[in-house]
C-alpha cells in the first residue's frame, strides 16, 4: 500500500450533520407540499421516522423559523408559515431585482461550459413541461435560477438570494398550477435562454423581472382562492 502523504490541499469530504439533515428534510416537505401553509409540524412522527430525539428536531425548527418558513407556537410546536398578499408584494419585487442583477452579471461572466449546462437543464425542463410533470419541471426550474445566480460570481448576492428564496419557493411552485400560467412561464424561460446565449445582460434583466412580476400576480390569485392560506385560528 502506498503510504505517500496526501497533498496538503486535500481536505476531508464534508458530511452533513444530523441537524442539517433534519432541517433539509422538513424544508423539502414544505417545498414539495407534504406540509402546507398552516399545517402543524408532526414532531412525534418525524422523531419516530428519522430515529431522532426532540432536541435536534426542535433546533431544526428554530432554523426554519428564522428563515420564515415556519412559525413557532408557544408550547405547541411549530406550523408552516402562511403567505399573505402583503408578504408577496414585499418579497417578489426584491427577488425580481436580485435576479435581474444576477442576470446582468451572469452575462458578463458566463463561460461556455456554464451556458451549456443551463441549456441542457432548459431542454430537460421543457420536456417535463410537455409531459405535464410539474414536480420534475419545478425541480429543474429551480436549478436554472440557481445556476444563473451562481454565474453572477457575487457571493454577497448569492447569500441574500438564498435567504429569501426559501421563503417563497413554495409560492413559486403554486404559481404554475394554472395551465395557462405554466405555459406562459415556459415561454418566459425560452426568452431567458435566448438572452443568456446572446450575453444580453439588459435584456435578461428585463425578462427576469417580468418573469417574477407575473409569478407574483399568479401567487396572489392563488392566495385569494386557496382556503389553506386563510388566517389561522
Amino acid at each position: 500500500m502506498d503510504d505517500t502523504p496526501l497533498a496538503p490541499t486535500m481536505t476531508p469530504i464534508a458530511r452533513p450533520s444530523l441537524h442539517d439533515t433534519i432541517t433539509q428534510r422538513i424544508r423539502t416537505m414544505v417545498y414539495d407540499g407534504d406540509l402546507n401553509p398552516g399545517d402543524k409540524v408532526p414532531e412525534k412522527m418525524l422523531c419516530e421516522t428519522l430515529g431522532i430525539s426532540r432536541t435536534p428536531l426542535r433546533e431544526a425548527l428554530k432554523v426554519l423559523a428564522s428563515e420564515g418558513l415556519l412559525e413557532l407556537l408557544p408550547n405547541r410546536g411549530a406550523r408552516v408559515a402562511k403567505l399573505t398578499p402583503e408578504d408577496i408584494d414585499e418579497m417578489f419585487p426584491v427577488m425580481g431585482a436580485m435576479e435581474a442583477l444576477a442576470g446582468e452579471l451572469a452575462c458578463e461572466h458566463l463561460d461556455d461550459a456554464s451556458l451549456a449546462e443551463i441549456k441542457a437543464l432548459h431542454y430537460q425542463m421543457a420536456l417535463h413541461h410537455t409531459r405535464g410533470e410539474r414536480a420534475e419541471y419545478f425541480r429543474i426550474n429551480q436549478k436554472i435560477h440557481e445556476r444563473i445566480m451562481a454565474a453572477a460570481g457575487n457571493n454577497l448576492l448569492v447569500g441574500l438570494y438564498e435567504g429569501l428564496a426559501g421563503r417563497i419557493r413554495r409560492a413559486r411552485y403554486v404559481a404554475n398550477i394554472a395551465a395557462e400560467r405554466w405555459d406562459e412561464a415556459m415561454a418566459e424561460h425560452d426568452k431567458i435562454l435566448i438572452a443568456l446565449e446572446a450575453r444580453d445582460g439588459a435584456g435578461l434583466a428585463r425578462v427576469l423581472k417580468t418573469h417574477l412580476r407575473n409569478k407574483c400576480k399568479a401567487v396572489k390569485e392563488i392566495l385569494a382562492t386557496d382556503p389553506q392560506n386563510e388566517a389561522a385560528d
